[in-house]
């Protein structure tokens, strides 16, 4: 057999043999289900109210997402040459080495609340920032102005120049949130551009979170993550409720945001003056023990308590005082301390406040002309009072003695009575007791003795510059 019809007959087998894998091949590939217009879906009708709701998120995503940016806020730091080892070893020798500039970014979001390009964000995502810079939706880059920031609640604006209208959110009303609403979060996480993510409202005016010096936030479950921070948080109709803040990092599924409110009023004075001027009371004020609330006939540790009134201030002049029980502002309850500083802080200079307010087992109404904090002595800083600061015997596991400055002044305790159990301290001065005014050693008698027949000992007692009420069960 010659040498060609020996490839001829290699090549021929080799091409069956390769056609026969070929067959094998297909034969062995994985069938995939796939869906065309004759096959219907598994679920061929699904809820009407499914539907409803998915049309409604897809909806304010389309309408909003236009109106949020990307802000990339850059920073410039020193850092050391040579590092941190030759610096622990020279010390203030390596401290004169010149060091080198380190430039930082950080992501966050923002939302546009003007066609001027107005941006409302947080404080901290542009905080000390040297440049600027924001993405709009549409990929556009523009130069971020600062045009001004508030540390106390972390909002900040800034301003972009374009050369036409941008697309505006539209503000809600924070005060009228439900817990159980649905929430929904559109930002940049992680530096993703225009991510929605949907969840609910957990809670409302969520107060010493300790995130911040004046707090009043919103709690949800819809996904916050870097980079969300000053994206906003939305309702089902689209409208802005509030500016994504923070996220508890120890608890998947609590995420916190500035109610809109307090951040639409805090920008409107940044746009309007570039600063935030704050209101001021002139007391001073402390929580609620559940042993005060009830030597009040409360049934709740609720409110905020006076312990101290400025003079020449606004509640001097309204005709508050020591011992009065702050219950609302404006009619709105105060929760506590923090609930209280924040609506005065918030309560525009020569704005007026109805206060109502308990005093002496009476509910009162008092109205008070706010003042400007920056216009007034800081309240921890003063020393002279609308009362005098006067009260000396023995009582209530108490060994009192006349003081300098007048009155009476803690000598002793009894380390087992329940003086000493609630915290009460040697040189602490007694103002008061229940309803009683001490100016001497003979009122502290007098007051001991009357408190025979009460249910419950209130101390006002002055330590250092503050002033504090205690309370416990009378024996």
């Amino acid at each position: 057999m010659s040498a060609y019809r020996l490839v001829l007959i290699a090549c021929l087998l080799f091409g069956a043999l390769l056609s026969g894998c070929r067959e094998q091949r297909r034969d062995a590939s994985i069938p995939v289900s796939v869906r065309d217009s004759k096959v219907a879906p598994p679920v061929e009708r699904p809820p009407q109210e499914l539907l409803t709701t998915q049309r409604a998120f897809s909806e304010v995503s389309q309408k909003v997402t236009p109106a949020v940016v990307n802000i990339q806020a850059a920073r410039v730091r020193r850092v050391p040459q040579l590092g941190p080892m030759f610096e622990d070893f020279f010390g203030e020798l390596f401290k004169r080495h010149p060091q080198r500039r380190q430039q930082t970014k950080s992501l966050g979001s923002g939302v546009v609340i003007s066609a001027a390009g107005y941006i409302l964000t947080n404080e901290h995502v542009v905080k000390g920032a040297e440049e600027i810079k924001v993405k709009l939706a549409d990929g556009r880059i523009f130069d971020g102005e600062l045009v001004g920031t508030d540390p106390d609640t972390d909002v900040a604006v800034i301003k972009i120049a374009a050369s036409e209208e941008l697309p505006v959110a539209v503000l809600g009303d924070s005060d009228a949130l439900q817990v159980g609403q649905w929430a929904l979060a559109i930002g940049n996480p992680f530096g993703l551009d225009s991510t929605l993510t949907v969840g609910v409202i957990s809670a409302t005016g969520r107060t010493d979170v300790g995130i911040e010096a004046l707090e009043d936030f919103i709690q949800t479950d819809a996904s916050i993550n870097p980079g969300n921070s000053g994206g906003p948080l939305l309702n089902i109709y689209g409208e802005v409720i509030g500016i994504n803040t923070a996220i508890v990092a120890s608890g998947q599924g609590i995420g916190f945001a500035i109610p809109i409110n307090l951040a639409r009023l805090i920008a409107g004075q940044l746009m309007e003056n570039g600063e935030v001027v704050r209101g001021y009371l002139g007391v001073g004020i402390q929580p609620l023990s559940p042993a005060l609330a009830e030597s009040f006939g409360l049934d709740r540790a609720t409110g905020a308590l006076v312990n101290l009134v400025l003079a020449d201030s606004p509640a001097s002049a309204a005709g508050l005082r020591r011992g009065d029980l702050l219950l609302t502002y404006n009619d709105r309850d105060i929760s506590g301390v923090r609930s209280l500083q924040l609506l005065v802080a918030n309560t525009p200079a020569g704005g007026t406040a109805r206060l109502g307010i308990l005093r002496d087992g009476q509910r009162l109404e008092l109205m008070v002309t706010i003042a400007s904090r920056e216009q007034q002595a800081v309240a921890d800083d003063a020393t002279e009072t609308v009362e005098d600061q006067e009260a000396r015997k023995t009582g209530l596991g108490l060994t009192v003695v006349p003081a300098d400055e007048g009155g009476v002044q803690v000598e002793a305790i009894d380390p087992e009575g329940d003086s000493a159990k609630v915290g009460i301290r040697p040189g602490d001065l007694i103002l008061a007791l229940n309803q009683y005014k001490i100016t001497d050693l003979s009122s502290f008698e007098r007051a001991v003795q009357d408190i025979k027949q009460a249910k419950y000992v209130r101390l006002l007692l002055k330590r250092g510059n503050s002033t504090l009420y205690l309370a416990f069960p009378a024996s």
